[in-house]
């Protein structure tokens, strides 16, 4: 049974309650509809928990390895586009224009990058994680265990709290529940598709989802510019998509400027004014790429799908193959939510804080509510619970996917080293990032991609420099990346903190945080972050001691075919360990008095250093680390299939430049 969502209107100068006419999830279509795809999802789990063990790392990594060109290529897709996706871009798009597309077409030249410059090196590195990729390159336990943190940290204050919250979005839209009834909804539910083998279930339904959520959105596209009149009839009505009678609200109360309420001149440029644009064109082409290339080239999510390519070309096949389906957001989330704006002004444009409130839930605006509101007033049945199942599937394959993710940097990096039982770290993780969501609410004036936008270009940057040094400079060494990845760091946190103390501010309630702390784009801070990490970076490593060659064979980009030995940095510091637990177990056994004890604790600490140091306790990952360096550094391609990939980066990209040039 559905309930109503109340929603407020302006009639006559006067605001009132209108009648319960907007109950969409009620009818037996798309009842059925949804009750059918979660029993097909849930019994793919179910299946999924009778077949071979793909829990382990070995077990994973070897069956992806097999993986050819359009399952990878789809498999990042899909790993990058959730519902928070469709919230945030169509939300955008809804509240200033195109502009934002140009985070999805500038990954179209960041996946090349991932393809044809960073895959190659780790590949013949060996390696089957990011952290452990710093670990080779620089040895000692510091720096992976400072990306396991700011990871753990990003996916709680962006990935998780942001999937949690557009789900709600939806759900508040269609059933007309409270946000935070919604997310408790969406947990419980999560937890179900977990136990019942979710994420092996993941596995096999990527694919598959990807290509149902893109025809979905098509089809949604589809009725939209119907309804709307066309393209033309877009360009016509966005501009005057304004709010009805906001004039007859309360002077005293407010002071609502024009620009709050009307759509930017510029909606329909995708490059705007360096000092007056919202999202301003050198950022969008360089701080964009700066955080993008932290998302696309360094993020374990994407980069495990690369490695799991049965080779090279199929590696750049897979990136071409993603490249060509980042096209599509512009089309299929970004002008959806304009026409929702000039469908539903009202509620999409509210400016008025009482009615913001009753509509969506913040009194900074509703754009976030562009989508689904499309979702649930224009679909016809069925299709319409069809969509909103495969939109909050997608939310729960997203958040088991990050939970695991999650919770295997907690144990493995952080929570062992102050006590080995970790079982409450799920528990922790999800409480954080719901008490979080208000903060998500109100960020960026209520645009969800803005927010997520911004707290990446105050923590990534510093990681993009670490690791573009780290391939491309042999001179970089370990002293200089730990200080680079700590002043990084503290200058983004001098940032973000007092832009969230203050507030971040909306049209109606500006911010008071100082203009030189929080005056300069969240996208102009992340170029000067990554240049000032990068200065950091160099300067400590040139003033250090290098790493000789020999540790650095297959490491950086200048070496990737080197055949010469290489003496893993880090492989010499696992072995002090073990020759320090070593001595700690003799030590123990000369103790009899406490023998029992201290063996139980020995045990105990055992673990811990397997955990911590990967010795002898990580069995699967010591185990398939040999292998991976037997099978993986070839990284030779056929000539007439790397010209044919390569011939087709280059058509991908001058496609990419017609369409920047085009809307630009």
């Amino acid at each position: 049974m559905s309930l109503p969502v109340k929603v407020l209107t302006w009639t006559d100068g006067t605001m009132e309650n209108p009648s319960s006419d907007n109950v969409t999830i009620n009818n037996p279509a798309d009842i059925t509809i949804i009750i059918g795809y979660f029993i097909v999802v849930i019994s793919v789990g179910i299946w999924s928990m009778f077949r071979t063990n793909r829990g382990t790392v070995g077990g994973y990594f070897l069956a992806g390895r097999t993986m050819t060109w359009w399952p990878v290529g789809a498999s990042l897709f899909a790993s990058n586009i959730g519902s928070g996706h469709f919230v945030g871009l169509a939300g955008t798009g809804a509240a200033s224009g195109i502009a934002v597309g140009g985070f999805e077409w500038n990954a179209l030249f960041i996946v090349l990058l991932l393809g044809w410059l960073f895959v190659p090196v780790y590949l013949t590195a060996g390696v089957i994680t990011m952290p452990q990729y710093l670990k080779k390159r620089f040895g000692g336990t510091r720096i992976s265990l400072y990306l396991s943190i700011i990871s753990l940290f990003l996916y709680i204050f962006t990935k998780i709290s942001v999937d949690m919250f557009s789900g709600a979005v939806f759900i508040q839209q269609a059933l007309g529940w409270n946000i935070y009834v919604a997310v408790i909804a969406l947990l419980l539910i999560t937890a179900l598709y977990t136990v019942t083998g979710g994420l092996a279930a993941l596995m096999y339904t990527d694919t598959v989802q990807t290509f149902v959520i893109i025809a979905g959105a098509f089809v949604l596209t589809g009725f939209s510019f119907a309804e709307v009149g066309g393209y033309n009839s877009l360009l016509a009505k966005y501009s005057s998509a304004v709010p009805a009678n906001f004039s007859s609200m309360d002077p005293q109360r407010y002071n609502i400027s024009q620009q709050c309420y009307t759509p930017r001149q510029d909606a329909f440029s995708l490059l705007r004014d360096p000092t007056t644009g919202d999202l301003p064109w050198p950022g969008v082409l360089f701080g964009i790429a700066i955080v993008g290339g932290w998302y696309w080239c360094t993020d374990q999510v994407i980069v495990q799908r690369c490695l799991a390519a049965r080779s090279l070309t199929h590696v750049k096949a897979g990136c071409i193959m993603c490249g060509y389906l980042k096209l599509l957001p512009m089309f299929l989330m970004v002008f959806p939510g304009m026409i929702s704006r000039v469908l539903y002004p009202d509620e999409v444009g509210c400016v008025v804080p009482e009615l913001c409130k009753q509509v969506c839930g913040t009194e900074v605006g509703c754009s976030n509510i562009a989508y689904p509101k499309l979702v649930v007033s224009i679909m016809p049945n069925g299709l319409r619970g069809l969509m909103l199942a495969v939109m909050l599937a997608a939310l729960m394959s997203s958040l088991a996917s990050i939970f695991n993710s999650s919770s295997t940097l907690f144990t493995m990096d952080i929570w062992t080293r102050i006590r080995p039982q970790a079982t409450e770290r799920e528990l922790i993780v999800v409480a954080i990032s719901i008490c979080w969501i208000p903060v998500v609410q109100a960020a960026q004036s209520g645009q969800l991609f803005d927010y997520i936008q911004s707290i990446s270009s105050y923590l990534a940057p510093p990681i993009a420099s670490v690791f573009l040094l780290a391939v491309f400079v042999k001179r970089v060494n370990e002293m200089g990346a730990f200080w680079g990845l700590i002043g990084g760091l503290v200058m983004g946190l001098c940032r973000m903190l007092p832009e969230f103390w203050f507030g971040t501010g909306s049209c109606i309630f500006p911010s008071y945080c100082p203009f030189l702390v929080c005056g300069i784009h969240y996208l102009y801070f992340a170029i000067i972050l990554f240049l000032c990490t990068s200065v950091l970076v160099l300067l400590v490593s040139y003033c250090t001691e290098p790493i000789d060659d020999q540790h650095l064979h297959r490491l950086v980009f200048s070496l990737r075919y080197s055949k010469e030995e290489r003496t893993d940095l880090d492989g010499e510091q696992e072995e002090k360990a073990r020759r320090a637990l070593r001595e700690t177990q003799e030590r123990t056994r000369e103790n009899n008095y406490t023998v029992a004890e201290e063996e139980e604790k020995s045990g105990i600490c055992q673990l811990v250093s397997r955990l911590c140091e990967g010795s002898k306790g990580s069995q699967d990952l010591n185990q398939e680390a040999p292998e991976a360096t037997e099978q993986m550094p070839d990284i030779s391609e056929d000539p007439v299939w790397k010209h044919a990939v390569d011939a087709n980066a280059l058509v991908m990209m001058a496609v990419a430049v017609f369409l920047w040039g085009y809307y630009a």
